[in-house]
């Protein structure tokens, strides 16, 4: 679930870029030092259950790599030819790790049917079970700092990296047992519980891309982080309503806009503080925001219903 925000968002977007760029250098040397590991027991077992865990580590570190890249770019300061910023690269590598995942769920489901229909023992169970511990103690360091980053910075980038890691301890467990059961009788259980593993990546892969086109689509804030913002902003005293509130994310940016009723008799100049005085409670909840605020006298503002989605 998306984390909220509100209470663990940093208080400056240096320490973002900083957190973000040290999660995608954790995650590339921990990638790197399993697939070498994965290879030589795989090379030792012949096991298929193994060989997927390799595929998906292999697979990891092409992701990982993908998401240095967009995370260097996603980071970038605006500029003149995108005022937005660069945060959108964030999902488009989303897109692209996902795409990785689900080509190395097709290739292991493949295997994993020729392995069913011609079973092989396993020839070497001790290595490949030292492998896998050091996966499993490596990948929960590994996510341990993930879940850091992410409560601090909200990156679709890591997030999608992370699910990766959560993907490779439940695969890691699962060849654990598949070596167990196989050493112990028949060899089909290996390639049964690669296909169980397989199917489990594309679902992961599913959950990337969706999260990666809300981000592109520009999707509306959770309800429960819209209703707060509407609380922060009819908290001030003089402020007498609001409407028209219009969020989305790009990356660890957030963009606000809303429309803040007053009263009709208040100097420009005192609207205007108003204004500011909103602004800066809401900078407090989220310090990475562009926030636009357009003042309404109360006077003017449309009686009939509005929109509901506009509403919340």
């Amino acid at each position: 679930m998306m984390q909220s925000t509100v209470e663990a968002a940093p208080t400056s977007p240096a320490e973002v870029a900083r957190l973000m760029r040290l999660a995608t250098y954790a995650s590339i040397c921990v990638a790197i030092t399993l697939v070498l590991a994965k290879t030589i027991a795989w090379a030792v077992t012949d096991s298929v259950s193994l060989l997927a865990t390799l595929i998906d580590s292999t697979l990891d570190a092409f992701a990982s790599l993908i998401n240095l890249v967009a995370v260097r770019h996603a980071i970038t300061p605006a500029d003149k030819e995108h005022r937005f910023g660069h945060g959108k690269a964030e999902a488009l590598a989303g897109l692209g790790q996902a795409a990785f995942i689900a080509g190395s769920a097709g290739f292991l489901l493949l295997e994993s049917g020729r392995r069913l229909l011609h079973p092989v023992p396993i020839e070497s169970f001790g290595p490949g079970l030292a492998v896998m511990l050091l996966s499993i103690v490596a990948t929960l360091a590994l996510m341990t700092f993930q879940r850091h980053v992410i409560r601090k910075t909200n990156s679709t980038a890591i997030k999608a990296d992370a699910l990766h890691y959560r993907t490779d301890l439940l695969v890691n467990g699962s060849v654990i047992i598949a070596l167990l059961l196989s050493v112990q009788g028949w060899a089909g259980f290996d390639p049964l519980f690669a296909i169980g593993i397989a199917i489990y990546i594309l679902y992961s892969a599913w959950e990337i891309v969706r999260q990666s086109l809300d981000d592109l689509m520009d999707r509306e804030l959770p309800a429960s982080e819209r209703e707060a913002i509407k609380c922060i902003a009819v908290a001030h005293a003089d402020v007498r309503g609001m409407h028209d509130l219009r969020s989305r994310r790009s990356g660890i940016a957030t963009f606000l806009q809303l429309h803040l009723e007053v009263d009709d008799d208040i100097t420009l100049l005192h609207a205007h503080k108003i204004s500011d005085e909103v602004e800066w409670q809401l900078q407090q909840s989220y310090p990475n925001a562009e926030i636009i605020i357009h003042i309404d006298p109360v006077s003017v503002v449309p009686h009939e219903p509005v929109p509901a989605f506009l509403q919340k």
